[in-house]
């Protein structure tokens, strides 16, 4: 079954009214420019000197995080990565996936028309992660 897309809109109204946990999957540097407050940061892909290269943790660590049926909706920048995320989300038995559909910063429609994102949307953003839920509490890089 094709996985959902969402407004920003919506996806903050799944957040509150459903109890969607918003899973980032930008990398650690842009999720620290600022997301949606109370996001969980699990990056897809870490960038570095070379470029970005595919996070390894990525299903172990979501899959510690959360149970296969945890509603999840997931975002990044414009939507690209959070299209990958679902698809390895998917196959990996979760079950109940949106997808913020324009991301953080905002992506463009199949006309080439801008949707605007979570932060253009106004809507709550934070340059902190609440407790337990940035990169490193999630992959025990802390300590």
């Amino acid at each position: 079954m094709p996985t959902r897309r969402v407004s920003p809109e919506e996806a903050l109204a799944l957040m509150r009214e459903q109890g969607y946990a918003y899973l980032d999957v930008r990398s650690v540097p842009e999720f620290d420019q600022g997301h949606p407050d109370g996001a969980w940061n699990v990056p897809l892909l870490h960038m570095g000197p070379g470029g970005s290269r595919p996070n390894p943790e990525f299903l172990d660590v979501v899959a510690r995080l959360f149970p296969r049926e945890a509603p999840l909706l997931i975002g990044c920048r414009t939507a690209n990565r959070s299209e990958q995320a679902a698809a390895l989300l998917e196959r990996a038995g979760y079950s109940n996936l949106v997808i913020q559909a324009a991301g953080f910063a905002g992506s463009r429609d199949d006309l080439g028309r801008l949707l605007p994102g979570w932060e253009e949307a106004g809507l709550p953003t934070s340059r902190e992660a609440r407790p337990g839920r940035s990169w490193a509490d999630v992959s025990g890089e802390r300590k």
